[in-house]
């Protein structure tokens, strides 16, 4: 259940450190947050605003609380296939993945039949050069970098689901960056002090703010879109390897974003930085560390939450302080006999499960906001 931990912000976490409630509690002080900031379980800290937070903006918008990963969510899809279809390990499909679905900084691939799937988006507010252009092209249906995976799980009936992490790539984050300079700008110009200078935000009615709305919401379908490429491809690699499957049914969420909503009779900017909305009947993906479990579910339409919820497990240490105290031996103990990136253990130590938080503690702190559909446990594992 959720407490007040501070002035206008009701926190749903059992393990948050202090840093975090300060951080967010700064955001929670501006004037044109409507109603109180919600933290999430696994609220952390982040830039500018909280990782974890949702908060309800009237009037204006802060750009980095969305963050620089417009639209990064999550895509799962369930098939036909048990775990008695599978061979008995997935290495054939590592290959695949890492042809199929270019992960890292800056990678992309040349696919030509993605110009009709980016023509349906429309154009951001802001003119692209032709780099970017090239950029958003070579980028669509590519993965990404950090925390960013492609998996393979069984459920509690072992009925096998692929699940995917992504977001908008590297436009999203120019066209973020870009926006987030300007509202900075913005602060200075109108002698505007912050506790924060991250928490620069963009006023209702101005160009500014149009322009960042309009780059916003460009960036969410992009990002959405192109987990939906990659997870079509995903699932033909494995059927490819398995020798048969049919999809079942597919969730798509973003965790990074902001929208319209009406909350308490009021229309808000709502926006959810590493949160899901969890409206009544809303589905939703809620993975754990690597080497953990993951969940679907199914949102309860909490109010006090404006119908949101975790969007993970939340990191528990920064990605350097992981590097320095968890090491390549351990990473591969937690993953055991799973199919992983084992040749690049010491690249991915700040992805240990232990730089995590307990993603069943999330999930128990979070039983009024939804309810658990499935359980998942990874058998494979491609990280970014």
């Amino acid at each position: 259940m959720p407490k007040q931990v501070a002035p206008n912000l009701i926190s749903w976490a059992s393990d948050i450190e202090p840093g975090t409630i300060e951080q967010a509690a700064r955001a929670a002080r501006l004037p044109f947050v409507e109603g109180h900031v919600a933290l999430m379980p696994d609220a952390h800290v982040g830039m500018g605003a909280t990782v974890g937070s949702v908060i309800p903006t009237r009037g204006a918008i802060i750009p980095s609380a969305v963050g620089v990963d417009i639209g990064c969510g999550m895509i799962a899809t369930e098939t036909d296939l048990t775990a008695a279809d599978l061979p008995d390990d997935l290495s054939a499909l590592m290959p695949l993945v890492e042809q199929l679905i270019p992960a890292g900084v800056g990678k992309g691939h040349h696919d030509p039949a993605v110009d009709e799937a980016l023509g349906a988006l429309g154009t951001p507010h802001t003119d692209l050069t032709v780099r970017q252009e090239k950029t958003v092209a070579s980028q669509f249906g590519t993965l990404g970098s950090g925390n960013h995976f492609v998996e393979v799980c069984l459920d509690e009936r072992d009925r096998v689901w692929t699940v995917l992490h992504s977001g908008s790539r590297g436009i999203g984050n120019q066209l973020a960056t870009r926006h987030i300079g300007e509202a900075k700008k913005l602060m200075a110009q109108y002698f505007i002090t912050l506790a924060d200078p991250d928490l620069a935000y963009l006023v209702q009615g101005t160009p500014q703010f149009t322009a960042y709305i309009s780059d916003m919401l460009w960036s969410q379908r992009y990002a959405m879109e192109s987990r939906a490429r990659m997870d079509r491809v995903l699932s033909q690699a494995l059927f490819g390897v398995v020798g048969k499957g049919e999809r079942v049914k597919t969730v798509n969420c973003h965790h990074n974003f902001t929208q319209q909503e009406k909350h308490r009779g009021k229309d808000v900017w709502l926006t959810r930085k590493g949160a899901i909305k969890a409206d009544v009947g809303d589905e939703g993906v809620i993975p754990g560390s690597m080497g953990t479990r993951s969940y679907i579910v199914t949102g309860l339409g909490n109010p006090a939450s404006y119908n949101s919820c975790s969007h993970g497990a939340g990191r528990r240490m920064s990605r350097t302080q992981a590097r320095r105290e968890l090491t390549a031996a351990s990473l591969a103990e937690a993953m055991g006999d799973r199919t992983w990136n084992a040749d690049r253990a010491g690249a991915l130590v700040d992805e240990h499960p232990q730089a995590y938080k307990s993603i069943d503690q999330v999930m128990d702190d979070q039983k009024d906001l939804v309810a658990v559909q499935h359980t998942l446990r990874q058998i494979f594992n491609y990280k970014g």
